[in-house]
């Protein structure tokens, strides 16, 4: 706003009375200072009578859109000193009591010990000064347990604070590749999700397979909640002819859980998880989710109500012939000069999982009680492999069929029990 042709207290009573329905705004709190203090001395406010005075203190509340007791302190402040400027405010502050190098050391101390609480740390202190002579701990050896806790909440402390991020580490578990030393009884555990249908969840498969002898079990469940899944691995673990001593599985929730490392504990089994950047650690298994139960299932959707069917079409069926009719590589291992693992897989080598276990040194030790060899070779042997497997197509034609006959809404049945020893 240009004002240099306001120079009469009389154009300034018409410039206020021609603009009551105006609002003025200053850009900045010193710009309206300013412009207040050159009002001030341009009409010599000092040497004004009272009319006057009023005149012009109506002219800078207008114009600065300030209320009158605003403009009342702005012209006593230039009453007193004869300018018009902001006031400094000062805030008061305390001394503070420990310097930032005390503040460095208490910090370095709770880093050292792991942050114990406030009583232990101040007696750490205190031996540092009077006990081992350490004088830079002069002054803090008598801080107060408050003052402990008010530094470690301070700006300072923080800034001299440093910790490392650690990452989130599950306790259950240990990360490690399982050695078998060549027993039985060492699995390697996935699971495999049947598809899906208009955001209807399919059922899991959960495939077990020794890492010795490649005994597999598969077995299926409606979810693979912790809670649904424990019930379901303990059936699962007494279907192998040996007692399981080891459980390797990847990092997935599902087994992964304070249930399942119950379980296994009560059955003394070690759990192992894979570790970060070891793909092959649970490679075996990996490649029979592929080679078996996607062969032998495939991957269209089945609803979660099927898992009983499923899992007596497994019991009767597909395990058998898993384990007693279909022929399996097993690796020949060397070492060549240079220390590296070679493996080979040769036709000789060529067993059923239950050849491989009976060629064990000292199986019938390996057995579960109650199971012989007698027992088993009677199991492979009621049937050839030609018809074997031909008995089990038609049973999973016969389960597809069943299958189709579900709706998404039947209930749940529970899991069968035994296994097909029984």
């Amino acid at each position: 706003m240009d004002d240099k042709q306001l120079r009469t207290l009389e154009q300034v009573k018409q410039f206020v009375e021609s603009s009551q329905g105006i609002e003025f705004n200053g850009l900045t709190l010193k710009e309206k200072y300013r412009w207040t203090e050159e009002v001030l001395k341009k009409f010599k406010y000092l040497r004004l009578k009272k009319a006057g005075k009023g005149v012009i203190g109506q002219y800078v509340q207008k114009v600065t859109g300030y209320s009158r007791a605003q403009v009342n302190r702005l012209i006593w402040r230039y009453q007193q000193s004869g300018k018009v400027k902001p006031t400094v405010y000062c805030r008061h502050c305390f001394p503070q009591k420990y310097t930032l190098v005390e503040v460095a050391l208490l910090a370095r101390t709770d880093a050292l010990h792991s942050w114990l609480s406030g009583p232990a740390t101040k007696k750490i202190l205190e031996r540092e000064y009077m006990v081992f002579g350490h004088g830079q701990y002069a002054h803090l050896s008598g801080i107060s347990v408050a003052q402990i806790y008010n530094l470690r909440r301070s700006k300072r402390y923080r800034g001299k604070r440093f910790t490392h991020t650690r990452a989130v580490a599950a306790r259950i578990g240990e990360r490690t590749r399982p050695e078998p030393q060549g027993q039985p009884g060492h699995i390697r555990i996935d699971t495999v999700h049947q598809g899906d249908l208009e955001r209807h969840k399919g059922l899991y498969h959960i495939n077990a397979v020794d890492e010795v002898t490649q005994w597999e079990i598969v077995a299926s469940v409606s979810r693979i909640a912790e809670y649904d899944l424990a019930p379901l691995l303990e059936n699962l673990l007494k279907q192998f002819p040996f007692p399981v001593r080891g459980f390797h599985s990847d990092n997935g929730s599902e087994y992964v859980n304070r249930v399942v490392a119950k379980l296994l504990n009560k059955l003394l089994i070690r759990f192992t998880r894979s570790r970060p950047r070891h793909s092959n650690d649970n490679g075996l298994v990996e490649s029979k989710n592929g080679a078996v139960i996607r062969k032998n299932l495939g991957y269209l959707y089945i609803p979660q109500s099927c898992a009983d069917l499923l899992n007596r079409y497994h019991r009767d069926y597909l395990n058998p012939y898993i384990n007693f009719h279909r022929p399996c590589f097993f690796p020949v291992v060397t070492i060549d000069p240079k220390g590296k693992m070679q493996k080979k897989y040769l036709y000789e080598k060529i067993k059923t999982p239950y050849e491989q276990l009976k060629s064990l040194p000292g199986v019938a030790t390996y057995l579960r009680p109650g199971i012989t060899l007698d027992h088993l070779d009677v199991i492979a042997n009621q049937m050839s492999d030609n018809e074997f497997a031909e008995r089990m197509v038609k049973a999973r034609s016969q389960l597809f069929k069943q299958t189709d006959s579900f709706s998404l809404g039947d209930e749940v049945n529970q899991l069968p029990s035994g296994s097909f020893f029984d």
